[in-house]
């Protein structure tokens, strides 16, 4: 296993990763701190090896999709309802399917790639849905994932004055069952039939601290999110610049080591 620190990425390009102003485009429909986390992992993809038909595990309502790829993706499959159908309205796959990840109606060996972005880490029974997702993806498809580790928890403000019951309310409120570091995603991998090729750590741990304070400053986002049905009811650039100037120095997409969470490239076994 390959941990390349504070290098750049197998396959990352550094001007492709800014083709899109990522930061905008999410804060304009989520609170900020959700948006300023998704942006630095929708730059991950603009250079990474994605042949079709790509499958997305986890695609809720479509939104990280909508604004990281150009085109459409061929599958994006969830287990909640409600999720999926907004994903409907957004257009970004061209079929979607509601299923456990544990249990899809898919043929072995069919898609060429497939990620997960942020969302393993909020499944229990983790082993299976790997397992049933190394089954469809062929052999030597990569599988790319990121998901908070150890220090989602550690870093926490609060969590240093009020220890482990802090910690167990956010794990709570975040609904995060796994914050493992690579090791012993490693091992879960390769009990898949994967082959973990490449990790590296990002999201500092200052910027860990805005995340944490966002879900309880980002209240009024939620106020708007129930009477509007949407996060940012003003998308404009007037409206939002104060915090887009905030969050920005908490953004950056560059590896380091300690960084609070993991972003995942592995691969099939053949």
């Amino acid at each position: 296993m390959t941990n390349p620190k504070s290098s750049i990425p197998f396959g990352y390009d550094v001007v492709n990763r800014q083709s899109k102003d990522f930061l905008f485009l999410q804060l304009q429909d989520l609170p900020y701190f959700r948006a300023f986390l998704r942006a630095i992992e929708s730059s991950y993809y603009q250079d990474l090896p994605m042949p079709a038909p790509i499958y997305d595990v986890g695609c809720g309502d479509g939104h990280f999709a909508s604004l990281t790829f150009d085109n459409k993706l061929d599958v994006g499959l969830d287990p909640w309802h409600g999720p999926i159908h907004e994903a409907q309205k957004l257009g970004a796959y061209k079929s979607l399917v509601e299923a456990d990840g544990a249990q899809t109606p898919f043929s072995s060996n069919h898609f060429s790639s497939g990620f997960s972005n942020s969302v393993l880490e909020h499944i229990p029974h983790i082993d299976d849905v790997l397992k049933e997702t190394a089954r469809v993806l062929k052999p030597n498809a990569p599988f790319y994932f990121c998901v908070p580790n150890t220090r989602y928890f550690s870093e926490l403000s609060i969590s240093k004055i009020l220890g482990k019951p802090y910690e167990n309310w956010f794990r709570k409120i975040s609904r995060v069952s796994h914050a493992d570091e690579p090791d012993v995603w490693e091992q879960r991998l390769e009990r898949a039939g994967f082959k973990l090729e490449r990790w590296w750590h990002y999201f500092s741990p200052s910027a860990m601290r805005v995340l944490e304070w966002g879900h309880y400053f980002g209240l009024p986002s939620v106020v708007a999110r129930v009477l509007t049905g949407k996060w940012i009811i003003s998308r404009t650039k007037w409206n939002l610049a104060l915090t887009e100037s905030y969050v920005k120095k908490y953004s950056s997409p560059d590896p380091i080591e300690n960084g609070t969470f993991t972003f995942y490239i592995a691969r099939k076994r053949p």
